[in-house]
Parts: structure tokens; sequence; C-alpha cells
């Protein structure tokens, strides 16, 4: 059906412009020979082929661009014809007669063009009368088209000031009083439109219509051109006038693409100072006309004139245009009772803009803006249109993109009141903006009051908000906000040991409420930024003035205690036992024994009770022994406890390579380097030949299983160790042992039965070159190792 519309109109336009080629050519000859009689005959005949109503909008205007073409011919011939004595006066009369309204409106326009030039008479006049014979044309689409041709021919000749046909001194509102009449009736003829024909075709309808507003726009254009329009005018008769015909019409379209006109054309000075008159129209607008775009157009362009130009912004203040804004949103948000929530936010997030460009000081504007909001949200719980959530992210958001520093939004009271509408998922993609911020901007929390109404805005991160199943959370989004987090926790900084154990006290309160599928990834920075509060505090005294409520060392391993407590129970027993070996060794350098005793008694319980894989067992184990080899802090009865608990450990490993390695390890925890008190040669002799009977076991057990004695990397790295005691001064470990272990693994890599294996050959010569190279160094060294024999 459409098909054959299209194909019916291509046939009328193709007829309709040969019928207008075939006019003009005789009215081309008529002019070459000077004849007017016959060129007025078929330049009327030409110009009637407008009196079609068959074609659409977009096919009329093809049909009266040709017309339009060949009416500048037409004036040109009438310049020439009153150059050549004919009276411009009996011309104007002579175009009168032709026989049809359309032709002789056109060329009464075309010939009224050429009378203004020649002056003879005022051009106000001629205007006038030109605007109010054009009233003759009632039909919508040839009457705009006619209207348009109008406004063409005569924009180049207002009577405006500067102009070669300015009159007395009333002639700018002879000239503003032409446009916004032709205008008045273009908009009438545009508004008419929509109720001709059938309602089934009103789509189509809007659609022609749209195609022609720029018809009537062009108007307020040309009357933003007109030099003679200052302010004052503007306010007194242009701005009433145009809003009178906007509010009148009662039609969305014309009403929304009018109201966008006015804000596009006309200066930003103007909009400013006539703002109390432009927003009390707004709410008079039809309901389903689109306000919230136009008047956040508005506020865009004056936020970016108050940018552009720094000396308007006392104007902004003196005109009061936040306060006036404020309230029309409120009137137009009450006249249009439905408007949907996403109209009602956007509207709110282009003033909280607008407040930040303008007013980046006034805070107090920006919560107001945020309060309003909430106001409007109040009573309908969590949002659940995606593109007023969307809005709303945008509305938190601008205060943190302004400000660059999320402690100027924590002073916002009603930011997290709004924060409160959004549902869980969006609140958690404005908790990562919000940690974001900080990041990006370095921003230090110092105070636990701000860390507390931060925490506030980021709980969509920190805890389960009601409602959210973890079977929906997708686990690499979740390890990634938990980060998040957990690097805004490392943030959070104060010099002073009293407040920042405040902080400590605070961020623990939330993180332990957040669930246990959180805490492995908060409780670690945590414990880290109070391990750094220990250090800080390390070597004062211990509560000098006796002030039970002064933050020390030992309050703060209390508190660190309970957290990593709350995580062995969930359990993560590897992560724990890692922190509580963090913890004593903190307690080590602050000298307090029996915290580091507690913690390492702690450690010990979580590896008996909750680590069960060997893997686990053998990384733990190896923990233990390197943290207990550097604790001075113990006296000789609890460090042989520990030491004992933790070879003992070591010679219960599963694995026989693995007990062996874990208890020559061992051998380090009886020989400390620089502590005099803790070199106990014996020992260490002993952890190293039990370490040889377990390497003799594992090669007896892979005889009797695969028939080979495997590798000898176990002896080669016990030889290494005592190589290492060697060095040290160790009377225990003599060169006769040295030797004899030499031999001994001489013999195993030679006999039948051992694997071959090129790592633990090539390990065994490196071995060797070292205790030659000693040898050749001469010295204490080279005598020491002389008697070795390689």
């Amino acid at each position: 059906m459409m098909a054959g519309v299209a194909e019916d109109e291509e046939k009328w336009l193709a007829a309709g412009i040969a019928g207008l080629q075939q006019n003009a050519f005789y009215m081309h000859r008529a002019m070459d020979s000077n004849n007017l009689r016959d060129a007025l005959k078929y330049s009327a005949q030409m110009l009637s082929e407008l009196r079609t109503s068959k074609l659409s909008p977009h096919k009329y205007y093809e049909l009266y661009m040709r017309a339009f073409d060949e009416l500048r011919k037409v004036e040109i011939f009438f310049k020439e014809e009153t150059q050549r004595g004919c009276s411009v006066v009996d011309l104007y009369e002579l175009v009168q007669h032709a026989g049809n309204i359309l032709p002789r409106l056109y060329l009464l326009c075309t010939v009224g063009s050429v009378y203004i030039k020649s002056k003879e008479a005022p051009a106000k006049d001629i205007l006038k009368d030109l605007v109010e014979m054009c009233r003759g044309i009632q039909h919508p689409l040839r009457g705009l088209f006619l209207r348009s041709y109008l406004s063409q021919v005569s924009r180049d000749k207002l009577p405006d000031i500067g102009s070669e046909y300015e009159g007395d001194a009333d002639t700018i509102m002879d000239a503003v009083e032409f446009v916004l009449q032709n205008f008045t009736e273009m908009n009438k003829l545009w508004v008419r439109m929509q109720h001709q024909g059938p309602a089934r075709e009103k789509e189509r309808r809007e659609k022609e219509r749209s195609e022609l507003r720029d018809l009537v726009g062009k108007n307020l254009h040309v009357l933003s051109q007109i030099e003679g329009v200052d302010l004052d005018l503007y306010k007194e008769t242009v701005l009433p006038r145009v809003l009178e015909q906007v509010v009148n019409c009662k039609d969305d379209i014309a009403q929304h693409y009018l109201m966008d006109c006015i804000i596009q054309v006309f200066p930003d000075e103007y909009h400013l100072q006539t703002l109390e008159i432009l927003l009390d129209v707004f709410p008079q607008l039809q309901p389903s006309v689109d306000i919230k775009t136009v008047l956040s157009q508005l506020m865009e362009r004056l936020s970016n004139y108050a940018a552009l130009s720094a000396e308007a912004l006392p104007e902004f203040l003196q005109v009061e245009a936040f306060s006036k804004l404020n309230n029309a949103i409120g009137k137009v948000i009450e006249a249009q009772a439905d408007m949907p929530v996403f109209g009602a936010v956007t509207l709110y997030s282009s003033l909280l803009k607008f407040s930040l460009h303008v007013h980046p000081d006034r805070l107090d504007y920006a919560d107001q803006v945020l309060g309003s909001c909430v106001k409007q949200l109040s009573g309908r719980g969590k949002i659940e249109d995606s593109k007023a959530t969307k809005q709303i992210v945008a509305l938190l958001s601008a205060p943190l993109e302004k400000y660059n520093n999320v402690v100027t939004a924590l002073k916002l009271s009603n930011y997290p009141r709004v924060l409160e509408y959004l549902d869980n998922e969006t609140n958690k993609v404005m908790a990562s903006v919000v940690i974001q911020s900080v990041m990006k901007n370095n921003t230090r929390i110092t105070t636990a009051e701000k860390v507390e109404a931060l925490f506030e805005l980021i709980k969509g991160l920190i805890k389960d908000l009601d409602g959210t199943a973890h079977d929906e959370v997708d686990e690499e989004d979740f390890k990634e906000e938990q980060n998040s987090v957990a690097r805004l926790i490392q943030m959070l900084h104060n010099d002073d040991p009293e407040e920042m154990f405040k902080i400590i006290s605070a961020v623990r309160k939330h993180i332990l409420s957040g669930g246990s599928k959180r805490l492995p990834f908060t409780v670690p920075p945590l414990v880290f930024s109070s391990l750094k509060l220990v250090r800080q505090l390390q070597g004062q005294e211990e509560n000098p003035f006796g002030d039970e409520a002064a933050t020390t060392p030992k309050k703060i391993f209390q508190l660190l205690n309970q957290i990593i407590e709350a995580l062995a129970n969930i359990p993560v027993p590897d992560l724990a036992l890692r922190l509580y070996l963090q913890c004593a060794e903190a307690a080590n350098d602050c000298d307090l024994e029996p915290v580091a005793y507690e913690f390492f008694t702690q450690a010990y319980i979580l590896y008996e009770e909750e680590i069960s894989d060997s893997k686990a067992q053998i990384t733990a184990i190896h923990l233990i022994i390197g943290t207990l080899q550097r604790m001075h802090v113990f006296g000789v009865e609890n460090r042989d406890t520990l030491t004992h608990k933790a070879t003992g450990y070591s010679a219960k490993l599963l694995k026989k390579p693995d007990q062996c390695r874990a208890v020559y390890a061992c051998s380090h925890l009886f020989w400390v380097d620089d502590q005099d008190n803790m070199k106990d040669g014996e020992r260490v002799l002993l952890c190293l030949k039990r370490a040889l009977r377990i390497a003799n076991a594992a090669q007896q057990m892979s005889n009797v299983t695969r028939g080979t004695t495997g590798s000898v990397t176990l002896f080669v790295e016990i030889l290494n160790k005592y190589l290492y005691f060697f060095e040290k001064g160790n009377p225990q470990i003599t060169v006769a042992a040295i030797q004899s272990l030499i031999e001994v693994i001489t013999c195993e890599m030679q006999s039948d039965t051992s694997a071959a294996d090129p790592t633990a050959d090539a390990f065994f010569a490196s071995t060797l070159r070292y205790i030659q190279f000693q040898k050749q160094k001469g010295g204490a060294a080279g005598e020491k190792y002389g008697p070795i024999k390689v």
C-alpha cells in the first residue's frame, strides 16, 4: 500500500515538474522579448503547479525549490522592467490580476521585494501589506511554503538599525512585528496539519510535520539576527509574544520544538535576564512535552555561559538563577503528575551539574538538589527503571567528578539518602565509582567519622544487601570488587595514632559484618594497616601517662587477634596462619614476648587442626620455621617449646623428601648469626643427621618400590647445609663429617642401582667447585677448607 502511494507521488511530482518547466520555458521566451504581459501569464501558470495537494512535504519541497529558482529570474526581470520605465507601483498592482490566489501572492512577494529595494514606499508598509495578504492561503502546506518564501525574500530588507531600509525611530518595532506576525501565522498553519486527515495516519502526519519544522523555526532565527532587538525589547515584546504563541497552540510537537528553538537561537545573557518569564511557561506546556530535555539544555547552556564568561557570575547571583530553576523544576513535576521517575531525576541531575559549574563553592545548593531528589523518590522503594538508575548514577557521580574529592561529597547529607533508592546491582556500581574516585585522586580519608560516612556510601560492596543472592554474583566481578575495597582500606591513614586506631576500629566493625566470602579480601589489608601503626608506635614507652584510653601496641594486637580469629573461623587457615605469623614478628619487634607467643600458639593450633592438605602443610611449616628463626624475644623455655613443636611437625610430613627438607630447615632454629645465646651446634648437627637418616630411608623406599635408589638431590642439599654451618663456625660440623658425606654421595652416584639425574649431578658438581674455589682463595677460608678432599 505504502509502495503504491510512493509511486503515485513520484508520478504527480514528475507531472508537476514537467508543467512547471514547460511554463518556465515560455516565461523565459517572453522575458527575453521584454513581453511583460506574457511573462506574467506564464509565470502565474508555472506557479499554479504549487497548488497541488497530492504531494507529501518532502516531494512538495522539491517542486517548490524549482519554482523558487525561477522566481529569482522573475525578480531580476521585474527590476529590469522598472529600469526601462515601468512604474513599480503599477507592477505591484498588475500582478494582483493573476487568476489564482497562490500564484498571485508569490508574484506579489516577488514584486514587493523589488518595490522595497526601489525605496519608493517605506519598507514597513510594503511588508505589512504582504504579510496581511498572505492570509489568503489557509491550506497548511501551501501556506507554510508561501510564508517561507516571504520570509526568504524579506530577511535582508527589514527596517533594522543600520539597514539601508531603516526608517523613523519606530521601524525596529515594525520589523519585529512583521517577523512575529509571520511566525504566528506559520505556527498556526503548522499545528493545523496535525488535525487534518484520519486518526490512523497520525504517525505519518507527525513525521511530515517534523520535516517542516525548520520553516517555522527560521522566523525565530531571523528575530535573533535583528540588530535592534536589545534586551529590553526582547524582554518586553519579543519573548512574551513568542511564548504566548507557544502556550496557546497547545500542540506538544510545536511546544517542544519552539522552546528548544528559543533556547538555541537567542543569546545566553538574554536567557539569564528573562529566566523567570521563560521558566513560568514550562508548567503550562502539554503533559506529553519532553520538558526534561528542553530544561536540561537551558541549564547546560547557562552552565557553559558561566564557564566561558567569569564576569557573568555576579549576574547569576543577582537574578537568583539557581533558586528560580529549582522552583521551576518543582512546579513542572507538580504540573505533570504522571512524569516518570526518569524525567524527574534527569531534571535534578541537570540542575546539580548547573549548580556545581556555576556555584562550586555552594555545597548547600548541591545538597538542596539531592534533598529535592530524595523527596521525589520517597515512597517509591527501590528504583527498577534502568534509565532512572542510570540518571541517579550520573547525579551522584557529578560531585565526585567536579571536586575530585570524595571528602567533599561526604559533606552532602542527602548523598547517602539518594543511594538508598538504587537497586543492589546499581548500588555496587556507585560504590565502585566512589572507590575509583578515591584511587584516581589519591584522596586521603583521615578521620573515623569520614570512614564511617564513606563506608555507608560503599556498603553495596562491603556487605550483602537485602535480596542479594550469592549464586547471582559473577566470581571474577566479585574478586575485582573486593580487591578494590582492599586497596581503599590501604589508603585510610592518619599520622595521629589515636585517630588511626579509631579508623581501624571503624573499618573492622564494617568488614566483620561483610560475610565470610569477603573476609579473605578485606582482613589482610586491615591487618597490615594495623601492623603499620604498631611499627609507628614501636619503641615508644608503653602508656607513659597511665591513660587507659591511649593507643598502645598491646591494644592493637588484641584487636588483631579478634580480626584474624574471624578469618580462621571461615575457614581459610592458610591465610590466617600467615597473618598470625606476621603479627608474631611485629610483637617480637615490640619486645612483647607473651603476645608473640600467643600468635605462634594460634598459628600452631591452626596447623594442627585445620591444615590437612600436604602441600599446604609444607608451605606452612617453612613459614613457621622462617618466622621463628627471626624471633629474638623468646626466653629459653618458650623458644624450646616452639622449636620442639616445629621440628616435630617437620618429621610428621607425609612424603620423606618433604620431611627431610623441613627437618634440615629446622637446623637454622638453633643457630642464629647475630645472637650468641642462640648458637647450639649440637642440636644443629642432630637436625642434619636426622635429615640424613630420612634421606637414607627415602632412598631405600625408592629401591624397594622402583628398583632404583632414586636421586641424590637430598644428600647434596644436606651437604650444602653442612658447608653453611661449617663456614659459620659451628664446631660440631667437622671436616671428617663433610668428607664422609661427599664420599657417600659419590658412591651413591656411581652405584648401579642409582637413577640418572642430570640436575642432581650438576648440583653436586657445582657444590664441589665451590669447595675447590674456597680452598684456592687462601687466607682463613683456604685454611679452613684445605683438609677437604674433592
